[in-house]
Formats: structure tokens, sequence, C-alpha cells
């Protein structure tokens, strides 16, 4: 069911309370990557030209439920402060006096943001108590944090029992651009898999396995494919429980008429170490005491001729332990390979993928990148996101 965003509801002069996620990565106390900040602007911006009062709520880092002075707020108010280029009030509690007070004063268009949402016990146990004093602060809630969609918190669901709630900008193009890939894909659709776990990926598979046309298979869990074939895996990262559902797979790709590519060569070390000696070897010829980080040109050669003709590639998962130069070769072959589909819609998965993609350079080139990992892959294993599903529905 679509849900209503900010354009179905009349905003002007409301206090609106936007759940953001603004769980940036940060090193020595300063924000190294902004994305998901600037990702958030549409909304803001939209809100703030109909003389809006936009108050932001975000988490950041997992400080349990108690104050964590490396993870407040003070540094994001600033990098948003930057990017939005508009002053941006900040106030040390996310509840309380102290901010209704900061609510209180404020003027159409202003932008508040609150504290770390997680300081407080209330907000990932969903407390009813913590949920009705953020509502008070507004007369509108917003969630435009897909990246928290699947967490059942006071913030991103529990808020929505006091205050009507619809999505912002970019929770709305998440839900239609990754509800399109199950829907309704321009075919022949691909799923490139990869990353370092079967385990991760197996409802991810057990719902595509309906719908794909092609199935790429990369990363450290092709080494529980390989052994599900029969082939040793060396010192590999094997999970050796989920062989059976490897096979499995195997079979209902023969049964279904999916195209099943598997890396035919891989690069492999003899230790778990950026500077590890390596080698290349075929797919079944992976030699004791040595495992793969990667996979081969062989693979990237028939990774990227599956999915030329495809009109639809959903990525999730690197190649190869991307983060060493060595080993980043086949994850940036492939990345490139999506990006250079002119006619395509590519979607690119959360977490480390799109981590990926931004280091390579080639997030312009891709159709959608998700801001959500574990809550893209929850979508598209079919599970209901409470924080989707605490939104008021188009027909509402």
């Amino acid at each position: 069911m679509p849900k209503q965003t900010i354009q179905d509801v009349d905003v002007r002069g409301l206090r609106v309370l936007v759940r953001v996620d603004f769980n940036v990565p940060m090193e020595d106390g300063r924000i190294s990557d902004d994305n998901r900040i600037r990702a958030a602007l549409p909304t803001i911006n939209y809100l703030r030209e109909r003389d809006a009062r936009v108050i932001l709520c975000s988490h950041l880092g997992r400080p349990n439920g108690k104050v964590d002075e490396g993870s407040r707020l003070e540094p994001i108010a600033e990098g948003l402060e930057a990017v939005l280029d508009a002053p941006v009030n900040y106030v040390t509690e996310c509840v309380g006096i102290e901010v209704e007070a900061a609510v209180a004063a404020m003027e159409p268009g202003e932008v508040l943001l609150l504290e770390n949402l997680r300081f407080h016990p209330g907000e990932e146990k969903n407390d009813p108590e913590f949920a009705q004093q953020l509502a008070r602060l507004a007369d509108l809630y917003v969630n435009d944090a897909f990246g928290t969609a699947h967490r059942a918190h006071a913030s991103t669901a529990g808020v929505a029992d006091y205050l009507p709630a619809v999505s912002g900008f970019l929770m709305e193009r998440e839900i239609t651009m990754l509800g399109s890939v199950l829907e309704d894909p321009k075919r022949p659709l691909a799923a490139v898999m990869g990353g370092a776990k079967v385990s991760d990926k197996i409802a991810v598979l057990e719902t595509l396995l309906d719908s794909v046309d092609v199935l790429v298979i990369g990363g450290g869990m092709a080494a529980t494919f390989i052994k599900a074939m029969g082939h040793g895996v060396g010192d590999s990262l094997l999970e050796e429980e989920r062989v059976d559902f490897a096979r499995e797979t195997i079979e209902r790709c023969g049964k279904q008429g999916v195209k099943l590519v598997l890396p035919p060569d891989l690069v492999v070390a003899d230790a778990f170490s950026a500077d590890a000696a390596t080698q290349v070897v075929a797919a079944e010829s992976i030699p004791d005491g040595w495992r793969i980080m990667d996979v081969g040109p062989s693979a990237v050669w028939d990774f990227t001729e599956a999915l030329r003709p495809c009109g639809t590639v959903l990525w999730n998962g690197p190649m190869g332990v991307f983060e060493w130069e060595a080993f980043s070769h086949g994850t940036r072959a492939v990345g490139q390979a999506v990006a250079s589909l002119e006619n395509a819609v590519t979607i690119v998965g959360g977490g480390s993928t799109a981590e990926a993609v931004g280091e390579l350079g080639l997030a312009e080139d891709m159709t959608h990148i998700s801001t959500g990992g574990g809550a893209s892959l929850e979508f598209f294993e079919g599970k209901v996101l409470p924080g989707v599903a605490a939104l008021r529905d188009k027909e509402a």
C-alpha cells in the first residue's frame, strides 16, 4: 500500500518532528561521510520553504540508553548547517523541559536538532511514555530514516500512535525504488549477491529466486556454493551448515530457468592480510592453506556478460575484501559493469555495498543507492518494516 508523504498534507506553519538517519561515519569526532545528511536535505528544505518548524531527531552509534559524550550530535548539527547553508539550533536533550522551551522559541522555517535519541533507554524499547514525550513537541511526524525503518523504536514506530505520520522524500524514494524490484521490474532482472556469508542473504535469496532471471554469486559466500558443488575451499570462510541451502539454490535455479553465474576463478591468499601472498586459481582448485579473497578475472568477465542484457540489477554485497587494494579489483570491476548499463535500473543495497560504490566514485552512475543496509535486506526478504507500516496509507 503506498504511503502518504509530506506532499499529501498541509505542512504550512506546523511543528514537524522529522526522524532522520544521521548515523554517519565519524573519525576523531568529525564526519567522514555526510551522504546520509545530504540525503535528508530535500525533505528539510521542503518543510522550511513552507514555514514549518523543523525538529530533527536521530541516533548516532550505540550508546545503549546512556549518555555517551563521544556520541553527541553537536558535530552533526555543524555538518548539517554547512550543507544546509542555514542555521541549525542544537539542544543537548531529546525530550523534557529544555527541549520543549527550544521548540516553543522556534520561528517559522527554523531547524532544531535534538540530542541522540539512544541516550534515552525508552527509544530502543519503544516505550510509550518516551514516544508521547517526543510527540508533544510537534503537530506532524515525518519519517525520512529508511535505514532505521526495520526497527520498532519509539522514534520510528511508537510516535506514530500519537501524531499523524507520513513519509519524507527519501523514505518515499526508498519504498518506490526497492518496491519496483519486487513488483514490476524492467526485465531481465538480475541479483548480484556478495559479502562474506550466505546466512546473511538466505531469506533474500529465497524471495528473489521466484522473480529473478539472473543470479550472480560472488564474495566470500561463493565458498559455500563451491563446496555444495563438491569442491574443496581450502581455508576459506565456510558455513558448513549452509551447504545444503546452497545446493538447493543451485537446483532451484536449474528448475526455474534462472541463469546462475558462479565465479569460475578466484583470487586466493595464504593469510587474511592486506599484504598476503596471492594467486588466481580455478574455483575447483583452491589449494589447502589458501582462502578466497576476491573473484578472479574470468569471473569478472562472466559477471559482466551476464549483466549486459539486463533491464534491472540489484546489487548487494562486495565481491571480495574490497577495503584492501589487492582484493578490491572484483568489486571495482563489477561496480563499473553495473554503472555502465545505460538503459538499466541499477539499485545498490546499503551498508558495505553503498560504501564500496561511494569509494569507487560510481554513485552518480547508479539509479538508486539505498541508505539502509539491514532495512533493505529485510525489505527484500518480504518482511514488514515497522517504520513503514506506521505511516498513513494513501487511501487513509
